[in-house]
């Protein structure tokens, strides 16, 4: 691309990130390293005021050094619109703030800003409620909240994982089986005694072989997944719960799943998507900050930023 952009990322504290691995700054450093400007802000600091949404950002300079990975420049209030694109990287949870934030975003694309993922198909994707668009290529599932459903659910398969809906990183996942003496505890646990709404899908034995990551990243399929896979005695490969992050190439059923969905979910808005395929089994579709490129393009040596940042160069045309 010709020009160099003006690119800002809406992002955890910066001091909060790890650089070896996080998938952001890899956008970020690739992004520098073409000559677009990187800024970076912070979601508590949206405003809007008279039609216009701003915020205050930092300019930096990212670096190859992984403790101190970037240099600080001017810090600036400025409206959304001054930018060529805007990239939503806030990490879960997914509470009233973080819907606040993409009302805001949302108001700011209506007035010209260009941002990624979009706002409103950010919003309209629960993580895990996603996959109730896709049956066909979803695990045995139930939403419910009624315990009386939950535990027929259990009964009749025998095996589950139950998980609320707001989690992330393997937090509060149980396989519940139905000889489990702690069922009933942990039903009324995560349901908060009948008060929360949780899903409930099938146990998939083929975990041991890793949950899946597999990406989509402007409508193309990464063609590499990274499965991680449970350290012993865990059901959650969750690299948050200790789990092993190994590269390999997408299998037949991965890819068929993966290229189904990439059409749908570009033509609305979601530059970045992160699929988790466990046993050739769609079990959830994450639009906030998918992660994994780092692992990826250290392992197989496929660019992954590079794909985002060639994405994101044609967006901005």
């Amino acid at each position: 691309m010709s020009r160099s952009l003006k690119i800002a990322f809406i992002v955890d504290p910066l001091d909060k990130l790890k650089a070896y691995k996080d998938s952001s700054i890899a956008m970020m450093r690739e992004a520098a390293a073409r000559g677009h400007a990187v800024f970076t802000i912070r979601r508590e600091a949206l405003t809007w005021r008279d039609g216009v949404v701003a915020a205050r950002a930092l300019a930096i300079r990212p670096t190859a050094n992984d403790h101190a990975w970037y240099e600080p420049g001017d810090e600036a209030v400025l409206p959304l619109t001054a930018y060529d694109a805007v990239i939503m990287r806030q990490d879960p949870p997914f509470d009233f703030e973080y819907v606040t934030a993409t009302w805001m975003l949302e108001h700011a694309v209506a007035g010209g800003a260009r941002i990624f993922n979009d706002p409103r198909a950010i919003r309209d994707h629960s993580e895990k409620l996603a996959i109730c668009e896709f049956p066909q290529l979803a695990p045995t599932t139930l939403v419910a909240r009624d315990a009386s459903d939950l535990h027929a659910f259990i009964d009749e398969l025998g095996d589950a994982i139950l998980k609320p809906l707001d989690g992330m990183g393997g937090s509060q996942i149980f396989r519940v089986r139905k000889d489990d003496p702690n069922r009933n505890v942990i039903v009324e646990t995560l349901t908060h005694e009948g008060r929360r709404t949780i899903m409930a899908q099938r146990f998939l034995p083929e975990i041991v072989e890793g949950d899946k990551r597999v990406l989509i990243v402007g409508g193309e399929v990464v063609p590499y997944s990274l499965a991680r896979i449970p350290k012993a005695g865990e059901t959650r490969g969750n690299l948050a719960a200790g789990g092993r992050g190994v590269a390999m190439p997408l299998t037949e059923r991965e890819r068929e799943i993966a290229e189904t969905l990439a059409p749908v979910l570009a033509a609305r808005g979601l530059l970045i998507v992160g699929l988790d395929v466990i046993g050739g089994h769609l079990t959830e579709i994450n639009v906030t900050s998918p992660t994994c490129f780092v692992e990826i393009a250290t392992q197989t040596g496929f660019p992954v930023a590079g794909l985002f940042v060639d994405k994101l160069e044609q967006a901005c045309r």
